[in-house]
């Protein structure tokens, strides 16, 4: 046998059919577009329990849903006037937008004083707001803890980094810090750092904490081989006080369930103890946001529990999220947004729809973020090289 001829006896290996990894653009991408579907799908169902829900769609949400009260969203309460629901995004969606203008600006690291001069005049424009159906600025769309920013620091004056402290404790910082954790991607540490600045403003105590925390899990998310678990490694390894401990109960919890259904209930026990609204969640109790130690809001570990349950996958994590009711717009955008940084697949019907319907272009702030992204890496390169020679002179190490 020649040669030649046992080369060609050698069998030719199939065309490879995997596909390699999302890169930055594909992962920032989709995080934000999972974050603005998960915040359409979640919000016709905030506010009610997953039984009501049920009850309501006859069955499970699986996909865009009419507003809870159909075409009499303009008067029913407590929604209206907000027209909630038919792919319309929140403010979620709103305020990440809006942090993402923030970050085109400065284009490098932000601080509570970037909030002050960029995000709060932001608020104060004319923007198209989906739930309005009209062009109003975002300051009429948002509620109570969001235009907080605009009476302490546009009206108040008071030093950016002071504001928070005061504002009742919820979700609102964390619900729009995908964007911190997409320009610090795989840097987790440094996520959860510049989120605790950017929500120095806005929040304090376990609600500025847990804005660090999805910061920091976003970023996570985009380290190549990531899991849900490391996800939730890095998160643990960075929270604190009751938002950790929340994170573990519910993650422990989440750990025993492959599907939604059986898990939503056994999540939501899990988180209670930590919870400061209380069982109602359009009543909440007297102690109600108020800066504690020993608390977390509840969206937070809920959706890293979720993320668990769907094993990363979009569909099934943001699905558990919105089926979880109460404050699930916020969730679903928490666990659309990094199970897109993990490299979910948002459906594309999905996407379309939410698009169309809030008319907003759902890539652009995404093709925008991605540019500042690689921006501010190359100045992070510069200035950490600037160190290392300044140290090694002053140490005296050549």
């Amino acid at each position: 046998m020649t040669p030649t001829t046992a080369m060609a006896a050698e069998p030719v290996p199939a065309p490879s059919t995997r596909q390699s990894p999302p890169g930055l653009d594909d992962r920032i991408t989709r995080a934000l577009v999972g974050a603005a579907v998960g915040d359409a799908l979640g919000g016709p169902v905030e506010g009610w329990t997953p039984e009501q829900i049920a009850e309501r769609h006859g069955g499970r949400v699986t996909g865009i849903v009419g507003p809870w009260h159909g075409e009499n969203w303009r008067t029913a309460r407590p929604i209206a006037p907000y027209h909630k629901g038919d792919g319309h995004v929140t403010d979620d969606t709103l305020m990440t937008h809006a942090l993402i203008r923030v970050y085109e600006k400065v284009r490098d690291h932000l601080d509570a004083y970037a909030v002050a001069d960029h995000l709060v005049p932001d608020l104060l424009s004319p923007r198209w707001i989906p739930e309005l159906e009209a062009e109003a600025l975002p300051l009429q769309r948002i509620f109570l803890a969001e235009k907080w920013l605009v009476a302490r620091l546009h009206y108040g004056h008071v030093d950016p980094r002071e504001a928070g402290a005061g504002n009742i404790v919820n979700c609102g910082a964390a619900m729009y810090m995908a964007p911190v954790g997409l320009v610090n991607a795989g840097h987790p540490e440094a996520a959860y750092t510049e989120a605790l600045e950017v929500a120095a403003p806005h929040q304090s105590s376990y609600g500025r904490e847990a804005a660090g925390v999805f910061a920091a899990a976003v970023a996570a998310a985009c380290r190549p081989g990531a899991t849900p678990g490391t996800v939730i490694e890095a998160a643990l390894a960075l929270a604190k006080d009751g938002t950790r401990s929340a994170i573990e109960a519910v993650c422990e919890v989440a750990s025993r369930h492959e599907e939604f259904e059986s898990a939503l209930a056994p999540l939501r026990a899990a988180v209670e103890p930590f919870d400061t609204v209380g069982p109602d969640y359009r009543s909440p109790a007297l102690g109600a946001r108020r800066p504690s130690r020993l608390h977390a809001i509840e969206e937070l570990p809920i959706a890293l529990g979720l993320l668990l349950v769907g094993g990363g996958d979009y569909r099934r994590t943001v699905l558990g999220s919105v089926n979880y009711g109460r404050d699930c717009d916020s969730i679903a955008t928490m666990s659309g947004a990094i199970a897109g940084a993990l490299g979910g697949e948002v459906p594309a019907d999905w996407a379309d729809t939410v698009a169309e319907a809030s008319r907003l272009d759902l890539e652009a702030p995404a093709r925008a973020l991605a540019q500042v992204a690689r921006e501010v890496f190359a100045r992070d390169l510069e200035r950490r090289r600037a160190h290392e020679e300044a140290f090694t002179a002053l140490a005296g190490e050549r």
